[in-house]
C-alpha cells in the first residue's frame, strides 16, 4: 500500500517536539527530564525487537530477559548517549549498535538483574514475549529479525493510536469493522460491509479512503519520532517495509 508523500507536512505538523529522537540526541549533553521521558517513551514501544535479537543470538529465554532489562537500565544512565554519532540519525540503528556493544563488552562486567528485582523501567510480559518469539520465522539473521520485528512493532503501535482516535470520537465499532482494509485481510469488497453497517457502498469507500490516509499520516509521524531529520522519513519507511517482506 503506497501512501502519499507527507514527509514535509508531517514534520511541520509534528514539529519534531520532545517525543522525537532528534531531541533525545541531545540528552548526552543535557539530561533534562523532558529528554529522559522522550527516550523512555521510544524504548517502551520498541523493546521487543531487541529481546528477539538477543534470543536469536542464542541466549536462553531467562538470560535474554535479564540482558534486555539490564541493557535498558544502562541506557538510561546516559552512558551510551554521550557517544551517539548524530550523523547516523536513526533510533533503531543506535539501539542495535548499542546493544551489540553491550553484549560484546559490558555484559561480561555486569550482573543480570535478579528475577523479580527492582528493575521496573521496561515491564516485560515475559511469557507473552517468549510465545511471540517462538512464532517468528526461522532463517533470519539476528539483525534481519530485529528489523522485521521493529517494523511489526511500529505498525502495531500506529494501529493502537488509530483505534484510540476512533474510540475517542465514538467510532470504535466502525474502526473494528474497517480495520480489515488496513491489514490486507480484505480488499475491495465493499457491498457486504455497506449492508452490515447500513450505509452505502460509496460511504464505505470514502470511510476506507480516510482511514488509510490517516493511517499513513500516523505512520509517518511515528517514523518521525525515530529519525533525526525530516528528510529521513521516506528512506526509513522504505527500509521498514522491505524488512517486512523478507
Amino acid at each position: 500500500m503506497r501512501m502519499p508523500d507527507l514527509a514535509s507536512s508531517v514534520a511541520q505538523k509534528a514539529g519534531f517536539t520532545s517525543t522525537h529522537w532528534s531531541v533525545v540526541l541531545a540528552a548526552g549533553q543535557d539530561t533534562s527530564a523532558e529528554k529522559s521521558e522522550a527516550l523512555e517513551r521510544l524504548c517502551r514501544t520498541y523493546w521487543y525487537p531487541l529481546y528477539a535479537f538477543v534470543r536469536r543470538r542464542g541466549y536462553p529465554q531467562h538470560e535474554a530477559q535479564d540482558l534486555t532489562q539490564s541493557f535498558f537500565e544502562r541506557l538510561l544512565d546516559k552512558q551510551y548517549l554521550r557517544a551517539v554519532d548524530r550523523k547516523k540519525g536513526k533510533f533503531r540503528s543506535f539501539l542495535l549498535a548499542s546493544l551489540e556493544h553491550f553484549l560484546a563488552n559490558e555484559w561480561r562486567r555486569s550482573q543480570a538483574q535478579k528475577r523479580g528485582g527492582n528493575m521496573s523501567f521496561i515491564s516485560l510480559d515475559e511469557d507473552s514475549a517468549e510465545r511471540h518469539y517462538l512464532q517468528v520465522p526461522g532463517g533470519l539473521s539476528p539483525e534481519q529479525l530485529f528489523e522485521q520485528q521493529w517494523a511489526t512493532a511500529l505498525l502495531e503501535h500506529v494501529l493502537v493510536i488509530l483505534r484510540a482516535e476512533f474510540a475517542a470520537e465514538g467510532k470504535g465499532e466502525l474502526f473494528e469493522q474497517l480495520k480489515v482494509y488496513l491489514t490486507g485481510e480484505k480488499q475491495g469488497v465493499y457491498a457486504e460491509m455497506a449492508a452490515r453497517l447500513k450505509t452505502t457502498e460509496a460511504g464505505i469507500k470514502m470511510a476506507v479512503s480516510r482511514l488509510r490516509h490517516r493511517y499513513g499520516a500516523l505512520l509517518r509521524e511515528e517514523i518521525a519520532n525515530t529519525v533525526a531529520r525530516p528528510e529521513d522519513i521516506e528512506e526509513e519507511l522504505r527500509a521498514l517495509f522491505a524488512a517486512l517482506t523478507r
